[in-house]
């Protein structure tokens, strides 16, 4: 992040504690260009505290919460109490997973400047990266997504066609897909007038369970020839694709039948990805 950037109240911030005093400790936001936040002894730990000290020291990476940004006067409040295990560690986690992606955006700049023997402008790739964070949440979703549909996952962004490649192919050496990919088919007719119709929205229905649970699911619907179409689940494991492919593929036959039609469903494995 740039250094007019500033955190919002309530974010969770990485932070390098720079300098520990008897009433607190001033640290280094490490996402927001070193712009310095300062904990009161207050926020250090729930209860009393005695010596600062004994809780933090300087050089050590943390996790605090935002309390207050006052840009006017440059000050940063921050709380480390407010922060339980879970996330810090995710936190951590995620800056550690933002440092990746700066990395391999940066072996773009070096593939790309390699094959056309001119340097990448600064300006693209800073302006890539804010469309990764735009679009994906971060860049480091964005080359989680390179590297599970390749070129679709940018489908109607404006990327040069030279960095699309050099990003697909980083992603693909760098990350490996927690993934399993399985597929199934179903066979829908319906010999009413409204039949086509009938079929689009037993189609609909399959599709829209794509998100159950809150999971990291992909599903796919897609046509290969009358009357069959095909049902892609992209899902964190096995059990749980299988259970989002046999309730999507029974939701398309159930659907088809009570609006006038036959649906039969047919498993088939395509492929697994450890």
């Amino acid at each position: 992040m740039g250094n007019d950037n500033w955190p919002e109240i309530g974010e969770f911030v990485v932070c390098t504690v720079k300098n520990v005093t008897d009433f607190g400790a001033y640290v280094e936001l490490e996402e927001f260009g070193g712009r310095e936040g300062f904990i009161h002894i207050s926020e250090i730990k729930a209860g009393w505290v005695k010596y600062v000290r004994d809780y933090v020291r300087e050089g050590q990476k943390i996790v605090c919460k935002v309390l207050n940004v006052d840009p006017s006067r440059g000050h940063i409040d921050l709380s480390l109490k407010d922060v339980n295990e879970h996330q810090r560690r995710a936190k951590i986690q995620d800056w550690k997973n933002e440092q990746k992606a700066t990395k391999w955006l940066q072996f773009v700049a070096k593939e790309i400047e390699a094959e056309t023997e001119t340097e990448p402008d600064e300006g693209s790739l800073q302006a890539l990266h804010e469309i990764f964070v735009e679009e994906f949440g971060s860049a480091y979703a964005a080359f989680e997504e390179a590297a599970v549909e390749g070129e679709k996952a940018f489908k109607g962004l404006k990327i040069n066609n030279k960095y699309l490649k050099s990003i697909i192919k980083i992603a693909g050496e760098n990350i490996k897909l927690p993934f399993v990919d399985i597929a199934g088919y179903v066979d829908l007719t319906c010999n009413l007038p409204n039949g086509i119709e009938v079929i689009k929205q037993s189609l609909n229905a399959a599709n829209s369970i794509s998100d159950i649970d809150g999971e990291d699911i992909k599903l796919e619907v897609s046509y290969t020839g009358a009357p069959r179409y095909r049902i892609k689940v992209i899902a964190p494991d096995y059990k749980k694709a299988e259970s989002v492919l046999k309730k999507s593929a029974q939701t398309a036959v159930d659907t088809i039948a009570k609006l006038g039609g036959h649906g039969i469903f047919k498993r088939h494995i395509e492929s697994a990805k450890a």
